[in-house]
């Protein structure tokens, strides 16, 4: 297996360290993540995900990995700058990242331009077609099954108006877009579609019109620190009724930011968030399980978010396609062979789904790769 050096910033006391790096190495990865702005809430749990990976699996077939880690700064155009520096300078053979849909994005074209595979831990609303091909792979659950559950979910609860406030970007349309493509399906309405910047500090103007459109329930299309604002805002107008989200509230900084105004939220979520409670034939438990203990070994602490696992999961995947790609790194054949056994992929067990790529689909996992559950006096619990 590929034996791992890293070069980059440092991520946090308890994330990813800069080592020495020898002069050549089989394979580089470039990575890519959030480690300050306002995304860095996610990002930083993705480099310690990363490192939890290099704890569980430090070798691949006896050879060597080169790590080098930027920070994109939460800036789509810094991120994608990265990616070029990485292919470009650093002739990387693959990139993993980034904290974001937008800057996932921005790497996304700059990695099929140069036909260098992505994983990206971040959900992205397509994959870039060049000359017939996608050289970029999703590993968070499809948003249509993330929201498919929850809207599933309100129509059990024989809710029929939502009050919807999001993103003012491709998160945002991901989580209104899918759901209320569910919506409809089910006969429930989206009374509203406000957006804000993930660097807002004040939603109380979209907070106004939700509350003026009276809806039964809301539905959050934020995530991590930004995430919380719409649930403070709603808790200060007295809005009483259920609240509904996505894997991207699942964060410690989220919970701590919204305290008791998120008491009761649903969100939907992988599997790991509950391993524990997983019946023990559940695909993911083991493997679920053997994240959260190298989780702690790596960062010294207990896992406690839902995005360390992404990225977790996107090391897994990169080492099962390398093993399959045959050809000598460090050259175009093997990254186009990288990037067809990526997308060759098939019932790969991580810590979030079992993933199934193929020609045509860059997001590798269906329903079993998600529960719902329930935020309770600050801890998440198993709720279905």
């Amino acid at each position: 297996m590929f034996a791992t050096w890293i070069r980059g910033l440092a991520v946090g006391a308890m994330g990813l360290t800069a080592v020495a790096t020898p002069a050549m190495a089989d394979l580089v990865v470039g990575f890519i993540t959030s480690q300050t702005g306002p995304v860095s809430s996610i990002g930083i749990p993705y480099a310690r995900g990363i490192a939890a990976a290099q704890a569980y699996m430090p070798e691949i077939n006896g050879e060597k990995v080169r790590v080098i880690i930027l920070d994109d700064a939460s800036d789509p155009s810094v991120a994608s700058k990265n990616a070029r520096k990485l292919i470009e300078e650093e002739k990387v053979d693959v990139i993993i990242g980034t904290a974001g849909a937008p800057a996932t994005v921005a790497i996304m074209a700059v990695a099929t331009e140069l036909k260098v595979p992505l994983i990206a831990p971040t959900p992205m609303p397509s994959a870039t077609v060049v000359d017939g091909k996608a050289w970029a792979i999703s590993i968070p659950q499809n948003p249509r099954d993330m929201l498919g559950i929850v809207v599933e979910e309100m129509n059990a609860q024989k809710i029929k108006t939502i009050g919807f406030i999001g993103f003012a970007d491709s998160w945002g349309d991901l989580v209104y877009n899918n759901a209320k493509t569910k919506a409809d399906t089910l006969g429930l309405t989206l009374l509203t579609n406000e957006r804000y910047a993930r660097a807002d500090t004040s939603v109380s103007a979209q907070v106004l019109k939700v509350m003026a459109a009276k809806p039964e329930a809301f539905l959050a299309g934020g995530s991590g620190t930004g995430g919380a604002l719409p649930f403070q805002g709603l808790a200060d107008r007295g809005f009483k009724g259920p609240l509904f989200g996505t894997p991207a509230l699942i964060n410690p900084d989220f919970v701590r930011l919204a305290g008791p105004s998120a008491e009761g939220l649903i969100a939907s979520a992988g599997p790991i968030m509950v391993a524990e409670q997983l019946p023990d034939g559940h695909p993911n438990k083991k493997i679920g399980l053997a994240f959260k203990e190298a989780y702690l070994k790596a960062n010294g602490a207990a896992s406690t978010d839902n995005f360390s696992p992404y990225s977790f999961d996107c090391w897994l995947i990169l080492a099962d396609a390398a093993k399959r790609a045959a050809v000598k790194p460090q050259t175009p054949e093997f990254r186009a062979a990288l990037r067809d056994a990526m997308y060759s992929t098939k019932d790969l067990v991580g810590a979030h789904g079992v993933y199934t790529f193929a020609p045509g689909s860059h997001i590798g996992t269906d329903l079993r790769s998600l529960v719902l559950v329930k935020l309770e006096k600050g801890q998440w619990k198993f709720y279905k």
